[in-house]
């Protein structure tokens, strides 16, 4: 079986590779205006995956309104959501904003219900719950420590502004692949527009483009380009088909862990146990998320669901 048809591994391939992008981010920031720094990066991801769609001989062809889709895609998922991001980034810490970016689990399960009538389950509920609850004692120092300031008060609403666009992009991808449009070519087109997006906001904002050559810059950008973005977003819209957003989104809640056990060889991140206590919480939630009926089958002696059986 090859490994794209595996929800697990798309799963935590997604996990993994986002997860480390936290890292790669930190070598962006600095010389390179955030906003091309962001075009950099789609821009090169669009084109990767344009020239492995042309190898497949992939379709390449869409109509005028199927584009319109997909720049809303771009406007919505590759470009200003992560622009927000970016800004908020200037005034609160990376823990907090982790934390306000695992909040798209429950903005993807309302924005499901509101898009597409797809039901709310308890248990998926209950799990993003309890994920964000360990999420946020993971990171419990840093919300202790929030500064009041009406800077640190915008930056927190840029950061979930942020997230929530990132959540109505999620629900237009799914739009697009009902539509007909499959993941790949939609992709490449929509990280383009996303590029232009922000390559247009350089231009209403008169600055001048500027390129950073360093090996740090330069590595952390092909590491956003080609795993994170070319195959991140492959995996995770493709999942988001699969199993429903309010699941796929729960990688949010998943990745800064991973980002955490990067920080704790690279950077000396100290743990506590109320940290590690987050870290049993968040992997409880995804257990209960992610479960079909085996967990449940053990624990309360009720009859497993078969695969594809329940309402995504």
């Amino acid at each position: 079986m090859s490994l794209l048809n595996s929800n697990a591994f798309l799963y935590s391939f997604v996990v993994l590779v986002w997860g480390s992008s936290w890292l790669a981010m930190k070598y962006q920031v600095g010389v390179v205006p955030p906003e091309q720094s962001i075009a950099y990066r789609f821009l090169l991801a669009a084109l990767l995956l344009w020239g492995f769609a042309w190898w497949r001989r992939t379709k390449l062809r869409y109509t005028l309104l199927q584009h319109g889709w997909m720049a809303l895609l771009g406007l919505t998922l590759f470009s200003f959501n992560y622009l927000l991001v970016y800004l908020s980034a200037a005034y609160i810490t990376s823990g907090l904003i982790a934390v306000v970016f695992s909040s798209l689990v429950v903005m993807n399960i309302v924005n499901g219900a509101i898009f597409f009538r797809q039901r709310i389950q308890p248990r998926v509920v209950g799990g993003a719950v309890v994920g964000l609850a360990g999420i946020s004692l993971v990171f419990l120092p840093e919300l202790e420590g929030f500064d009041l300031s009406s800077a640190a008060f915008t930056a927190l609403g840029l950061s979930l502004a942020g997230t929530y666009i990132a959540s109505l992009g999620t629900m237009v991808s799914l739009r697009t692949q009902r539509a007909g449009i499959a993941v790949l070519p939609s992709n490449a087109y929509s990280m383009a527009y996303g590029a232009l997006w922000m390559l247009a906001f350089t231009v209403v904002r008169g600055e001048t483009l500027v390129f950073e050559v360093s090996v740090s810059y330069v590595t952390s950008l092909l590491y956003l380009a080609v795993p994170a973005s070319a195959m991140g977003f492959f995996c995770f819209l493709t999942l988001l088909s699969r199993i429903g957003p309010d699941r796929a989104a729960y990688a949010t809640v998943l990745f800064p862990v991973v980002a955490l056990a990067l920080s704790t060889v690279a950077e000396g991140y100290q743990w506590t146990w109320l940290a590690a206590l987050g870290v049993m919480m968040v992997v409880g939630g995804n257990v209960l998320i992610l479960d079909k009926g085996w967990l449940r089958a053990r624990l309360f002696g009720r009859p497993a669901i078969a695969a594809g059986s329940e309402s995504e």
